[in-house]
């Protein structure tokens, strides 16, 4: 939330950029939009997706039409300590901590065998299915013993705890959709209650893609569709269930969704 909120722009349409802190002279606007970021390459708008309108009435966006070239550049004038501060990688609140060395101090393992989807040939063995995600190829720790291909996880199975993986490439059972379900629908302005066409991201740093937008179920004036379906124009690799998917209008977050 720290870094979204500092990488995002919030105006209403046709507004300029407003960062005066709820002073006094700040006119009540009936609405507030998110934008992405000025600057492509630190737009974390993404992980705002879920935000409601009375969340971004109260947040504020100070470099959000700044690139990060030019907030360094001011920072120096400025003798901030941190203008030449190299940008942080990973995961912020865990610090310089490996992802695995964190999820082992905090749930336990459970070991289940690795198992091939294709023919269900059991592989190897795991030391917990928290350690893997969707499409991860590096760190499963069985070799291919083929020529020019990589297993890539492909899914998990609950009852016996088996992760399941594949070649990678469009064959690859599970790995590649061209539609999926949302729940948990969450919009900053007007739900969307009818078909509609959008953008969407699947995941951060993911370009917007076109997708059809299909509200699932009764719907109810003022309020977001239960779940809706999401046909995407071009297929979409490794959509993890529980992760976001962002919806936007061009550069205008509209909200988001949790992938079933």
């Amino acid at each position: 939330m720290r870094s979204g909120l500092n990488h995002g722009r919030a105006n209403r349409p046709g507004e300029p950029l407003r960062s005066d802190h709820g002073s006094a002279e700040r006119p009540a606007l009936t609405e507030f939009a998110l934008l992405e970021g000025a600057d492509p390459n630190k737009d974390q708008s993404y992980f705002l997706a879920l935000l409601s309108q009375d969340q971004l009435r109260a947040a504020r966006f100070p470099i959000g039409h700044l690139a990060k070239p030019e907030l360094r550049r001011l920072a120096r004038e400025a003798g901030l300590p941190t203008a030449e501060k190299k940008d942080s990688q990973g995961i912020c609140f865990i610090g310089e901590v490996k992802m695995a060395d964190f999820l082992k101090a905090y749930v336990p393992e459970h070991p289940g065998p690795i198992v091939r989807a294709t023919d269900g040939k059991v592989l190897g063995t795991h030391r917990g299915l928290h350690y893997f995600t969707i499409g991860q190829r590096k760190g499963i720790g069985i070799p291919s013993n083929t020529d020019h291909e990589a297993y890539v996880v492909v899914g998990k199975r609950a009852a016996d705890h088996a992760l399941l993986v594949a070649f990678d490439g469009p064959a690859a059972p599970g790995l590649w959709t061209n539609a999926c379900r949302v729940h948990s629908l969450s919009f900053i302005g007007e739900p969307i209650t009818e078909t509609r066409r959008l953008e969407c991201r699947v995941r951060y740093r993911d370009p917007r893609v076109p997708i059809e937008f299909i509200p699932v179920g009764r719907t109810v004036p003022g309020e977001p569709p239960a779940e809706a379906t999401v046909n995407f124009t071009t297929p979409q690799r490794a959509l993890a269930a529980g992760q976001i998917l962002a919806l936007y209008d061009g550069n205008r977050l509209l909200g988001g969704g949790v992938f079933a």
